[in-house]
């Protein structure tokens, strides 16, 4: 009973958010409109769902953002990897690449746009990016911080160049590449929804709170923001429960 009793504390802060909502929507018609009843919304999901537009909408900014999400992690890990092992290849691309990170992805989308247009390769190149950029910190920083200790596990059992790199560094550079796609995570739903309010073609959910602002449908937006919040979480707690299993090493050391 306690240890239940333990877990629905989490709950607590939720519960007293939709109350204060729903006690703000019931003053005046302001606060109607900014805090939209529960009903309203709740209306409002079995309506999209009811016509698909909600699901739609949903399915392509998940395909979206998970396909920006994987390209970013891989290419990320790659030139991580690379920068931290070549001394010529960090001087050579180090300074670039830390320029470049400094301007704000929401700034380079007019640029894309001008560059590829307004269709879906510019939408996952966006995504891509942002978790490109996270990526290449961490992956960077958990290759060149590996503990002296292991690197010479690895000359004492006389370890190849390949075997050393997968069973020494890898292994050893994990956990902060597995911080960096959780950082990566949170950039990629951020530049996903922000590519679809700028480059407003095709389905998204950004493209359905446009819509939904154009006919002063609060409601919707709400919903849409809930969504968001509600994949991008569960994307999170997925990709915690595997990075867990992965590293559970780190408790039996």
């Amino acid at each position: 009973m306690s240890r239940i009793l333990a877990r629905s504390r989490g709950l607590l802060l939720p519960l007293l958010l939709i109350a204060g909502w729903e006690w703000l929507s019931r003053q005046d018609a302001a606060g109607a409109y900014a805090f939209v009843p529960l009903s309203a919304i709740g209306s409002a999901l079995i309506e999209l769902l009811a016509n698909g537009e909600l699901l739609v909408n949903l399915w392509a900014s998940l395909a979206r953002t998970s396909t920006g999400l994987a390209l970013g992690i891989f290419f990320g890990v790659l030139l991580g990897v690379l920068m931290a092992l070549s001394t010529l290849a960090n001087r050579l691309i180090g300074p670039l690449f830390h320029s470049i990170r400094q301007v704000p992805m929401l700034g380079w989308i007019p640029l894309i746009a001008m560059w590829f247009g307004n269709g879906e390769f510019s939408k996952v190149l966006i995504v891509s990016l942002a978790a490109f950029y996270p990526m290449v910190l961490n992956t960077y920083q958990g290759f060149s911080h590996v503990e002296q200790r292991y690197r010479e596990v690895g000359q004492v059992l006389v370890l190849g160049r390949w075997q050393r790199l997968r069973h020494v560094l890898l292994t050893a550079a994990l956990p902060s590449i597995a911080t960096g796609v959780l950082h990566a995570l949170a950039f990629a739903w951020v530049t996903a929804v922000g590519s679809e309010l700028f480059l407003s073609s095709g389905a998204g959910l950004g493209n359905l709170m446009m819509n939904a602002e154009a006919g002063s449908r609060m409601e919707v937006i709400v919903l849409s923001v809930l969504c968001i919040g509600l994949c991008g979480y569960l994307m999170t707690l997925l990709f915690t429960l595997l990075s867990r299993h992965l590293l559970r090493w780190r408790n039996i050391r």
